[in-house]
């Protein structure tokens, strides 16, 4: 335990002086000048200073209990002055322990809570019309929560079936902190129920993949123009025909990496486009991410998975009114209420696993 308080100290060290530099960066007028930098330095500025805030009140705290301490090593001191020092002590000190524990869940966290902007990609996996229904399911848990929250949704693009349900739907969620609450969501979704369609009452199978990107802001991913095409076409599919009549489709082709975009949902063409640069520069920031970063290149194949019913995050059980989450062996039986859109308690939980797990690696 001490020797991780003492890698959360020097991180907090490292932080604190970062903070500091910024400042004097700030204050400089040449870079005052520069409106890039002074836009890039204020947002690291802004990550950093709660953090930051809390780790001065803890070290505030820390002078004034060494200061107790010597008065109370101090023969002169009187002993009604002792008393109230060690007082002071005990009151400083549990100050202390839940300072040092909101800012170590703070720091191990924090990335996650700055991110306030998501699209989400749900697609039908195995399972034919039951399946697509069962995305149809994820998309409405997902936006009744988001609609709890108070976050915005913004459907980008979709492809139904004649039952109802969704092939594929892609839509945004903006908020406070809604990376930080839905990014669990990302992998295989099996369900086991009665589909409409069964005439027998023998219960299915069937698998949906959800996909959680983070959605940056332009100044976070710089994309060359060059290194993209772009394909302009007539709109085919709901709309009806005068969709057809003028060039509105548009895909967008990512040289480099190969990742491509269609957008046909709008009879706009520049809704359209507009629409396939927000997810292509989604994708491409999830790309670049998982480079640098080991473990959310293993992520994003968990991510998208294969949509088959083995590669599986969660089970909804509904004869047995049972979602059960396989990462952290949960087992919740009110998936009734749950599909609706109350996911607080296992979001919760999730949340909680996590936390855990990164304070372990630090």
């Amino acid at each position: 335990m001490a020797e991780k308080t003492d890698i959360i100290l020097s991180k907090l060290d490292e932080l604190d002086a970062r903070y500091s530099q910024i400042e004097k960066q700030i204050a400089d007028p040449e870079i005052a000048c520069n409106s890039d930098k002074l836009i890039a330095l204020s947002k690291e500025m802004g990550k950093l200073k709660i953090t930051v805030t809390k780790y001065r009140q803890y070290k505030e705290a820390v002078s004034q209990i060494e200061d107790a301490k010597q008065m109370l090593e101090d023969e002169a001191t009187e002993e009604e002055l002792k008393t109230m020092a060690t007082e002071e002590i005990q009151l400083l000190q549990k100050t202390n322990n839940t300072l040092l524990d909101e800012i170590a869940s703070s720091l191990v966290m924090a990335e996650d809570s700055d991110i306030n902007s998501i699209i989400m990609e749900i697609r039908a996996g195995t399972g034919g019309d039951e399946a697509a229904l069962f995305a149809r399911d994820l998309y409405n848990m997902y936006t009744h929560y988001a609609e709890d929250k108070k976050w915005k949704i913004e459907q980008l693009d979709f492809s139904t079936t004649e039952k109802g349900g969704f092939r594929e739907v892609i839509f945004s969620v903006k908020g406070k902190c809604v990376w930080s609450q839905l990014h669990y969501e990302a992998g295989g979704h099996r369900v086991q129920r009665v589909p409409e369609t069964e005439s027998q009452g023998r219960v299915h199978t069937s698998a949906a993949t959800v996909a959680v990107l983070a959605e940056p802001e332009e100044i976070d991913i710089k994309i060359a123009p060059n290194d993209v095409l772009e394909h302009v076409s007539r709109a085919g599919g709901p709309g009806g025909q005068s969709v057809n009549k003028i060039n509105s489709a548009i895909k967008l082709e990512h040289i480099p990496t190969g990742i491509t975009v269609s957008m046909r949902d709008e009879k706009s063409q520049h809704k359209n486009r507009a629409k396939a640069w927000r997810i292509l520069r989604s994708r491409l920031y999830e790309h670049y991410q998982s480079k640098e970063q080991a473990e959310r290149d293993s992520q994003r194949k968990n991510m998208i998975g294969s949509g088959d019913r083995s590669a599986k995050i969660r089970t909804y059980n509904w004869p047995q009114n049972r979602i059960t989450d396989h990462r952290i062996n949960l087992s919740l039986y009110s998936l009734d209420k749950i599909i609706t859109g109350n996911m607080g308690e296992l979001i919760e939980a999730l949340k909680n696993y996590d936390k855990e797990q990164r304070l372990k690696n630090l």
